[in-house]
């Protein structure tokens, strides 16, 4: 491996795309996209829904357009490597759910290796497939998404708010109700909406403070959702919680209660007991 501090930066050959794009107001679409290169232009065209943007200009053009557009001018450059500077963070919510669609595909299809900087946790779920989390310039955990967000020790770094697990799972169906069944390594679960279609893959991401916890089966209660689950670590904090750890078939939850709770229900490392997710 080559130590690409030691290049001159015009050899580094990394695509690199700025928080707020950078696009050249005087030149169209096209140019810019250009400008590094055209190498794959029409497959990159195509993938980043750009083709009815060629001949505009950057001033008119929305946040998540432009950002397409300086996705696609890094591409053309056949990079090594791509480097995502929070991309999404200069757009507001609909913008960014109108790019996240296009990072997906990006991610799918392209063999170059993505390195996506964002505190930003959902993206994070969405998009990534391993993790590196950083505290202070050094590395604290890494690996998979699914075994770094299930991490109890991964929760004073993610934020309270923000920790949880991601499953990975397959629509099987939608229900007259209103509801979605997917089935998880986890097992099956019920989500809202007509989510995805029959037979498609999609990223379930279950936030730890609204996974319940319970020793016995549950009965005559509203959540849809109740999981046969494993005690696989207890993390307590500085503060009134708990960060507990799950396997739930051939996946990982994770759950954050009172130590209160924990200390009530004798909970220890081994305990066979309940999650119950709300379908909402």
């Amino acid at each position: 491996q080559r130590d690409l501090s030691k290049l001159p930066l015009h050899r580094r050959n990394i695509g690199y795309v700025f928080q707020d794009t950078r696009l050249f107001p005087h030149m169209s679409v096209l140019k810019n996209l250009r400008y590094g290169g055209s190498h794959g232009e029409d497959a990159i065209i195509a993938v980043l829904g750009l083709g009815d943007l060629l001949g505009r200009y950057p001033a008119s053009l929305s946040g998540g357009e432009k950002q397409r557009v300086a996705l696609g001018r890094a591409l053309m450059s056949a990079p090594k490597v791509l480097l995502l500077d929070e991309p999404l963070s200069a757009l507001d919510a609909p913008r960014k759910a109108e790019v996240l669609p296009y990072l997906e595909a990006l991610r799918d299809l392209t063999p170059i290796p993505i390195l996506y900087v964002s505190h930003d946790m959902g993206e994070v779920a969405r998009l990534a497939s391993r993790i590196v989390v950083l505290n202070h310039g050094q590395v604290v955990l890494s690996g998979t998404v699914e075994d770094v967000l299930a991490d109890p020790v991964a929760v004073p770094f993610l934020g309270v708010r923000d920790a949880g697990a991601v499953l990975i799972g397959r629509v099987v169906g939608h229900a007259n109700d209103g509801l979605t069944k997917i089935e998880t390594g986890a097992g099956a679960l019920w989500v809202p909406g007509s989510v995805g279609h029959a037979g498609s893959s999609v990223r379930l991401r279950v936030p730890a403070q609204d996974v319940i916890l319970a020793r016995a089966t549950p009965v005559n209660i509203s959540a849809l959702n109740v999981l046969p689950v494993t005690i696989t670590a207890l993390e307590r904090g500085t503060g009134p919680g708990v960060a507990v750890a799950l396997n739930a078939g051939n996946a990982r939850l994770l759950a954050r209660i009172t130590k209160r709770s924990c200390d009530a229900m004798g909970l220890i490392v081994g305990d066979q007991i309940f999650a119950i997710l709300k379908a909402t």
